[in-house]
C-alpha cells in the first residue's frame, strides 16, 4: 500500500490519470490525498469531482480557493471570472450530491505516520501560520467545516470574501474568524513581519518587496511536527525541504502535475496534457 500526496489538479483529469498511471495507482490499496483545488480553470472540473469522490476512502482532500469558489458560486454568493470553467458542476444532474460531498471536506489533514522524515506531516491547500501547531490548525479547520456541512453554510459563504482581518487574534468571532482562517489555509502566501498577511502579490518571493516573506520562512516553534505539505503557489515550483513541500507545479499552466510518495519521499511528475492557460491572474 502506497500514500500519494498530490498537487493541484484544477480540473485536468487526464493528467491527473496519467499521473495515476505512472505511479501504477492500484484503488483498492493505495490511498490518495489532494492538496485542494481539484476544480476550476482546467477542462475538466466536474469529471474530476465525480473521479475522487467515486473513490471513496481511498482519496481524501482538503478545500482550495477554487473549491470554495465553486461552493459559492452554488450559492450565489461568488462572482464568475473569465477563467472559471465550473459551471458545469453547477448545472450537472449530481450537482447536489457533489456540492453536498465538497462542502463536507475539510481545510487541513494529519497525513498517516511513516517512518521518515515525513512522519506527522500535515496536508493544506496554501499553509499555516507560524504561531499556529498542527493541533491548533486542525481546531481551526473543524470549526470551519462544523459551519460548512452545517445548515448555516450558505451564510458564510456570503460572507467569505474579503481581506479583513488581516492578522491572527484569538480574540477573532463569528465571522471574522471564519474568514481569516478560511484564507490562511486557501489564500496565504506572503506575510509581513508584524504577522500581517498580504493578499495581492502572488510571484516568487525573490522579487517581492523587502517587507514581505513567504510564510514558511517563519520560526515555527513546535517540537515533534512534521513538515507541512502544500500547494496553491505555481510561481514558487516545487519545494522539498525539512519543513515544507510545496506540490502545485503549475498543471494547468502548462506544467506538471506531482505526486508525493509518503513512503519513499520521492515526487512523481508527468508533463501536463490540457492545453496551458495564457496568463497567470
Amino acid at each position: 500500500m502506497a500514500n500519494y500526496v498530490i498537487g493541484d489538479v484544477q480540473g485536468c483529469l487526464d493528467s491527473l490519470l496519467k499521473l495515476l498511471n505512472k505511479v501504477q495507482f492500484n484503488s483498492q490499496l493505495d490511498k490518495l490525498w489532494f492538496a485542494g483545488d481539484l476544480v476550476n480553470r482546467g477542462p475538466r472540473s466536474l469529471d474530476t469531482l465525480r473521479f475522487v469522490r467515486g473513490l471513496g476512502k481511498q482519496a481524501h482532500t482538503v478545500l482550495g480557493n477554487h473549491d470554495l469558489h465553486l461552493l459559492a458560486l452554488w450559492c450565489n454568493s461568488g462572482r464568475s471570472h473569465k477563467s472559471d470553467t465550473i459551471a458545469e458542476v453547477v448545472n450537472a444532474p449530481d450537482a447536489e450530491e457533489l456540492i453536498h460531498w465538497l462542502r463536507h471536506q475539510p481545510l487541513a489533514l494529519a497525513l498517516p505516520p511513516t517512518n521518515n522524515a515525513l512522519n506527522n506531516a500535515l496536508l493544506t491547500h496554501a499553509g499555516i501560520l507560524p504561531q499556529w501547531s498542527f493541533g491548533d490548525a486542525l481546531s481551526y479547520s473543524n470549526e470551519v467545516q462544523r459551519v460548512l456541512s452545517g445548515p448555516q453554510w450558505s451564510a458564510f459563504m456570503a460572507e467569505m470574501y474579503g481581506n479583513k482581518p488581516n492578522r491572527w487574534d484569538t480574540a477573532l468571532e463569528g465571522f471574522d474568524r471564519l474568514r481569516f482562517i478560511v484564507n490562511v489555509f486557501t489564500r496565504m502566501r506572503m506575510v509581513q513581519d508584524d504577522g500581517k498577511i498580504d493578499f495581492k502579490y502572488k510571484l516568487e518571493p525573490a522579487d517581492a518587496p523587502p517587507e514581505l516573506k513567504p510564510w514558511f520562512e517563519f520560526e515555527r516553534k513546535f517540537l515533534n511536527e512534521g513538515p507541512i505539505v502544500f500547494g496553491h503557489w505555481s510561481t514558487l515550483g516545487q519545494i522539498k525541504n525539512k519543513t515544507t513541500f510545496c506540490l502545485d507545479t503549475g498543471c494547468v499552466w502548462g506544467g506538471k502535475l506531482s505526486a508525493l510518495c509518503l513512503e519513499t519521499e520521492e515526487i512523481i511528475q508527468v508533463d501536463a496534457i490540457e492545453p496551458p492557460l495564457p496568463t497567470i491572474d
